[in-house]
């Protein structure tokens, strides 16, 4: 009983720390519950499967934590309009499962090397399991540690040098030395070491904080010039209005809410991801011959000095079988097609800007290894409201220049704000703004949404860009460079919101460093793995 308590306990102070509705300082030892379980598990417990055990507890700890900070992916629904049950219970189970055999993965290190051994293998294959999570087909990395202090700017100024990544090492660091100073302590009973651990810990956690509020009180960067931007918030539903809407009276509402607040010069319209064209998709091909977008060039040449850019959903025909991207599919005989969540702006006069959101969301807009899952489960994802196919990316990002002015906006969609180093790759291609244009209705009033805009905070304070987030149902918001939001909307009205965006040249560490200490984690559990072979095999060698 004594170890399922901890395990509880472990998974409430994960939970309550949680954005955009928990108090993030018990973060700092949210974890040595569970490692104090685990610890008395293996040394003191009776059980006769005490992996099993292990395994079996830090699961229920990690499920009730997922469902607590992500149930809100029960907002999403089906096609015939019932909530998903499937789009909150697969990634809970499976992000369940990983945490808890990375975490069996520490037990059995630390019972083959040595508890001090463990803990670093621990914080190793923790952050290595958060970077290898930003970077596969089933990447989910909502609940990386570092992104626990999103709603506390002030006090993760320093995530320009080391990003949220170096937020998840601080977290870890912290978690195993308060475990280790109980568990000196549980040994020795000695005061003076007590304390003076006690000191190392509150350092620890002080000293980044300290260097945080600093850099936040000094912060002085001079912007290379200023944008005034138009972020539109069309309110659409995406379940029904969306598909049922004429694409054309959607475009006009769109094109009338701008209209109705351009009281002043815009450099910059702004509007969601895929607020274009309602139902079906744009031929890329025939870009420059769209109803749709000469309808927006139109519109900016009214307004002199404007550029619009906007998310819309786009696609490509094949008719060649022998020069067939991997995500084509067939949709008849000798036609086949790629579809894209895609990023445009349009300015009279001017080619179209084109970029293909890189980052997909799995089981929805990418059919995560499709090779290998596709023949066993067939169109099962389809049924339960996910895809049988995948859309298309860009595997290189860029930044959208602007013929009128100094802006450079960075087209990030949606999901890809979750990705620290990702972003950082549009501010290497000169973006001096970052636009993120998402459409985070989808699970309704729930916490999904005002997550996801935490997040962006993250975002500025690593590249030093402020932010112009249009959002379909909202939150849109100005968020300037040290991660604070400047003025937002509510969700569910439509409106829009004007901002008058600073533009910054200068490239922050963590822009031209990216996930540093991810890497050297990395690097480490490679050591401590080669380590612990030539042991075994030195040991091996000595009995024979």
């Amino acid at each position: 009983m004594k170890y399922v308590l901890l395990t509880l306990i472990s998974a409430m102070l994960l939970s309550v720390s949680w954005p955009t509705y928990g108090v993030p300082f018990f973060i700092f030892f949210a974890l040595v519950p569970l490692l104090m379980m685990e610890h008395g598990i293996s040394k003191f417990s009776g059980y006769k499967r005490k992996s099993w055990a292990v395994f079996g507890l830090s699961y229920l700890c990690f499920v009730i934590w997922n469902v607590v900070t992500t149930g809100w992916l029960y907002g999403s629904k089906n096609p015939d309009g019932s909530h998903s049950l499937m789009a909150v219970l697969f990634p809970v189970l499976v992000n369940s499962l990983l945490y808890a055999l990375m975490f069996q993965c520490y037990h059995w290190y630390k019972n083959a090397q040595g508890t001090y051994w463990g803990l670093g293998f621990l914080i190793a294959i923790w952050m290595s399991f958060e970077k290898f999570h930003m970077s596969w087909e089933l990447t989910w990395p909502w609940l990386n540690l570092g992104n626990v202090f999103s709603d506390y700017p002030k006090l993760i100024q320093w995530y320009d040098t080391l990003g949220a990544t170096g937020g998840s090492f601080w977290i870890l660091l912290t978690n195993v030395f308060i475990f280790y100073t109980l568990r000196t302590w549980e040994a020795g009973r000695k005061r003076k070491e007590l304390i003076k651990n006690s000191s190392v810990i509150a350092t620890l956690i002080a000293v980044p904080m300290t260097i945080s509020i600093v850099k936040y009180n000094n912060f002085n960067e001079k912007p290379s010039g200023q944008v005034n931007v138009l972020l539109l918030q069309p309110d659409l539903d995406p379940y029904a209005e969306k598909y049922s809407k004429d694409s054309l009276t959607i475009e006009q509402d769109l094109l009338s809410l701008a209209e109705k607040n351009s009281t002043t010069k815009i450099d910059y319209y702004i509007a969601p991801e895929t607020a274009l064209p309602g139902r079906g998709s744009i031929s890329e091909t025939g870009f420059e011959k769209s109803l749709l977008l000469n309808n927006l060039k139109d519109f900016l040449s009214k307004h002199p000095g404007s550029v619009f850019a906007t998310g819309i959903s786009s696609h490509r025909l094949y008719f060649d079988q022998t020069s067939l991207p991997k995500e084509a599919y067939q949709v008849n005989n000798g036609v086949w097609v790629s579809s894209y969540n895609t990023a445009v702006q349009l300015a009279p006069d001017q080619k179209v800007q084109v970029y293909h959101k890189g980052k997909l969301v799995p089981g929805v807009e990418i059919f995560p290894y499709m090779s290998v899952l596709k023949p066993v489960l067939g169109d099962a994802m389809l049924n339960l409201g996910g895809t049988v196919a995948s859309l298309g990316i860009d595997k290189e990002r860029m930044a959208f220049s602007n013929p009128y002015n100094k802006g450079k906006l960075a087209p990030i969609i949606c999901y890809e704000s979750i990705y620290g180093e990702f972003v950082t790759d549009y501010v290497k291609k000169g973006a001096n703004f970052l636009g993120i244009m998402t459409n985070d209705s989808w699970w309704g009033v729930t916490e999904g949404h005002k997550q996801l805009l935490s997040y962006a905070k993250l975002r500025a304070i690593e590249t030093r860009r402020e932010i112009a987030r249009a959002a379909n149902s909202g939150i849109s918001a100005h968020i300037n460079a040290k991660g604070e939001i400047e003025a937002d909307t509510f969700y569910g009205d439509q409106t829009a919101l004007f901002a008058k965006i600073n533009l910054y040249d200068t490239m922050t560490f963590y822009t031209r460093a990216g996930d540093l200490l991810s890497r050297f984690s990395i690097f480490a559990l490679g050591f401590l793995l080669f380590y612990f072979l030539i042991e075994k095999f030195r040991n091996r060698t000595k009995k024979i």
